[in-house]
């Protein structure tokens, strides 16, 4: 055995000597190593929307001030948002940097709005800097590592993966996004995690992060995140999400109070036939102590010692007529009668309290210019409780033509186009 050995390594020896003298061995083929890839894309939108209340404020807000999301102003034209999407990738890795910018992205960057020449405040006289200026607002930025063809880690700011719905409105069916995404979860983490494909139908996600929506941390404390995705066939996928983290701003000495914010959330969708898509989405969010950061609210009667919830109920019935057209109907109920969240009512004597609603969303999409360009109208109803007495008679949540909160629902309907590249 031991001369057997002998021989192989001699000839293996021998061969590699062989190759090294021989100049033809220059023409044997190398492996090279793939070039990464750059790639930008990105996308623009404008709307048009009346509101039927005609509000004196020309706008959707109500007096929670979160009455909608993104296409917040009516009778007037506007701009939603430019993004820029940097992407390279090697076989091994990924980088992105995505770049909002216009007033949608400034509504879902809480923390990263620039400010004049990054000044923040000034202590005994000296200017403090703000570290989250920046020139060009970053949305999300990012690296994925792949260690196998099974593991990878992700590192920096990245969208929540909580949801049925994103920021991005072509990533959305409806334009305008609904309240459980606008005021029940977060909007993006910065921190750090690792994603595991089980199988080729099961995928598990666990992080850890600074918390949600802000680009400083504001205590010590880590929130932990985490998704389980299945996906048993082509026609149904499923996601369930996890969030657990403390909100709470640190006290004199740098200390963290106790506080719990969590939100678990299902969505998916299940695509009955190629023409039609029901998709759903539960959400339910509970918090406990203090919950300060921004993102987070107060709850409207101080107590910090009671858990108080909110949830979301969602479902989503999309036809698609034909490559050009489809029509899709968006039915949600979001109730927050806790008043932990910032969708709330206002009663006479000016006090936050709780608030549910209902909305209705009926929205078609044209697809033109080889789909690079839609076209969607859209109806949608909001129809929030209303306070009982004479008292409360003008402190609805929506504002009427005579700059009066009379209203407890408001209708509106226009257009919206997205151009995407």
């Amino acid at each position: 055995m031991k001369k057997t050995l002998l021989i192989v390594g001699c000839y293996c020896f021998a061969l590699q000597a062989a190759f090294a003298a021989d100049p033809d061995s220059a023409s044997l083929p190398k492996k090279e190593e793939e070039p990464g890839k750059l790639t930008i894309n990105g996308y623009f939108d404008t709307y048009y929307f009346t509101n039927f209340n005609r509000p004196a404020s020309r706008d959707n807000m109500g007096q929670s001030g979160v009455g909608r999301g993104f296409d917040r102003r009516v009778d007037q034209f506007q701009l939603g948002m430019v993004q820029t999407v940097f992407k390279y990738t090697t076989k091994k890795s990924e980088l992105v940097a995505d770049l909002a910018y216009g007033p949608n992205a400034v509504y879902g960057n809480y923390g990263n709005v620039p400010t004049s020449l990054g000044v923040r405040s000034s202590f005994y006289g000296t200017p403090v800097f703000n570290d989250a200026a920046s020139a060009l607002i970053i949305k999300q930025a990012f690296f994925t590592f792949h260690a196998t063809d099974r593991l990878s880690f992700t590192a920096g700011q990245f969208g929540t993966h909580i949801g049925y719905e994103y920021i991005d409105a072509p990533l959305n069916y409806h334009y305008s996004i609904n309240h459980t995404f606008n005021s029940g979860v977060p909007f993006y983490h910065t921190g750090l995690k690792s994603t595991l494909k089980i199988s080729d139908k099961v995928t598990a996600m666990l992080g850890v992060t600074n918390g949600f929506d802000f680009a400083n941390d504001n205590n010590r404390k880590k929130g932990i995140i985490g998704q389980l995705a299945v996906s048993p066939s082509e026609k149904f996928s499923a996601y369930l999400n996890y969030i657990r983290t403390n909100e709470a701003n640190t006290d004199s000495l740098g200390k963290t109070p106790a506080g719990i914010f969590q939100v678990v959330d299902l969505n998916g969708v299940w695509k009955a036939s190629e023409k039609l898509h029901i998709g759903f989405w539960t959400m339910f969010g509970a918090q406990k102590g203090q919950v300060d950061a921004p993102g987070t609210f107060a709850v409207a009667d101080g107590d910090l010692t009671s858990w108080h919830h909110w949830e979301g109920f969602n479902l989503y019935l999309t036809y698609f007529a034909t490559d050009v057209f489809s029509l899709g109907l968006r039915s949600e109920y979001f109730s927050n009668l806790q008043g932990a969240r910032g969708l709330r009512n206002v009663d006479h004597t000016g006090t936050a309290v709780g608030a549910d609603v209902r909305t209705f969303t009926l929205t078609g999409t044209f697809k033109l210019a080889d789909g690079h360009l839609q076209l969607k109208p859209e109806l949608r109803a909001d129809i929030f409780n209303k306070l009982d007495g004479a008292a409360n008679k003008e402190s609805q949540q929506f504002m009427d033509s005579n700059g009066k909160f009379t209203k407890n629902s408001q209708v509106t309907f226009g257009m919206a186009a997205i151009y995407s590249f």
